[in-house]
C-alpha cells in the first residue's frame, strides 16, 4: 500500500471515533498543541525576503500551517536531507534516502520573524518528542528536524531548542534536529497545496485541520485567513 493510500485510509478509521478539540488541538491526534513561550533569542531583519525549511512529519500540514502564517509569501512542500536522484515521493516514501519531507517557506522577515516561525513549529506544527515520526507516519522521512539557512536562523534555532528544553513543556525529551543545510527539491505537483485542496480528506481532518484551528486560536496576530498557494 503506497503512503498516500495509508494516510486517507488512517484518516477515514479516525473519523470513525470522531475528535474534539481541546486547546485548540483534536483530543486524539498524536500532534497537540502547546502554547510555546515567546523565543528569547531572534535575529532582526530589513531584507524583504528569506527562506527557512522545516521538517515535521506529512508535509501536507506543515505546507498548510505556514501558508496561513501572515508574512509568508511562499511555502513549498519537498524533500531535503538527500540526493537529486531519490528526490521524488514513491521513493522518498521507502525511508531510506535521507530525505525529511520538507517545506520551504519564503518570509518577509520585516512581518515575521524566524523565531516566530520556530515558535509555531513547536506550538503547532511538529510534536518534538517523536523520533522519526509524526502521528500516524513513521520512518527517517516524517522525522523533525530543522534546517537553518544561514548562520543567524542556526543560532536562533540552538538558542530555542535549549529554551524549550529548560521549559520542560513536554514529559518526553525533545529530539528535534538542527541539520545542516542541504539542497531542498520540490515535491509532484499533486502534493502541492493539499490541505487546501482536500479539505475532507480524512487524514486531513483529523490530522491537519485541527493544527489549523490551533494556529488561529493560540497566534491571531499570526493568522491569516486566505492561504498563501503554490498554485495561486
Amino acid at each position: 500500500m503506497s503512503n498516500v493510500a495509508f494516510r486517507l485510509l488512517t484518516g477515514v478509521a479516525a473519523l470513525g471515533v470522531g475528535y474534539a478539540l481541546v486547546g485548540g488541538a483534536s483530543s486524539l491526534s498524536a500532534e497537540t498543541a502547546v502554547n510555546a513561550p515567546a523565543p528569547l533569542v531572534s535575529v532582526a531583519s530589513n531584507a524583504p525576503s528569506e527562506t527557512a525549511i522545516f521538517a515535521g512529519g506529512c508535509f501536507w500540514g506543515v505546507q498548510g500551517v505556514f501558508q496561513h502564517v501572515k508574512g509568508v509569501t511562499g511555502a513549498v512542500s519537498g524533500f531535503t536531507g538527500g540526493a537529486a536522484g531519490n528526490a521524488h515521493y514513491d521513493r522518498v516514501s521507502d525511508g531510506d534516502t535521507g530525505h525529511a519531507e520538507s517545506v520551504r517557506v519564503t518570509f518577509d522577515p520585516r512581518v515575521v520573524s524566524y523565531a516566530d516561525l520556530l515558535r509555531v513549529y513547536f506550538s503547532v506544527v511538529a510534536d518534538p518528542t517523536q523520533l522519526n515520526a509524526q502521528g500516524p507516519d513513521s520512518g527517517t522521512q516524517y522525522r523533525s528536524a530543522l534546517f537553518p539557512q544561514n548562520a543567524a536562523q542556526a543560532r536562533v534555532a540552538q538558542a530555542y531548542l535549549s529554551q524549550l528544553r529548560q521549559a520542560r513543556l513536554w514529559k518526553r525529551p525533545i529530539v528535534t534536529r538542527i541539520e545542516p543545510a542541504q539542497p531542498f527539491y520540490a515535491a509532484e505537483g499533486y502534493h502541492q497545496d493539499y490541505l487546501t485542496l482536500h479539505p475532507d480528506a480524512g487524514y486531513i481532518r483529523y490530522n491537519d485541520l485541527p493544527k489549523l484551528a490551533a494556529l488561529k486560536k493560540l497566534y491571531p496576530q499570526l493568522w491569516r485567513e486566505r492561504p498563501v498557494l503554490v498554485r495561486g
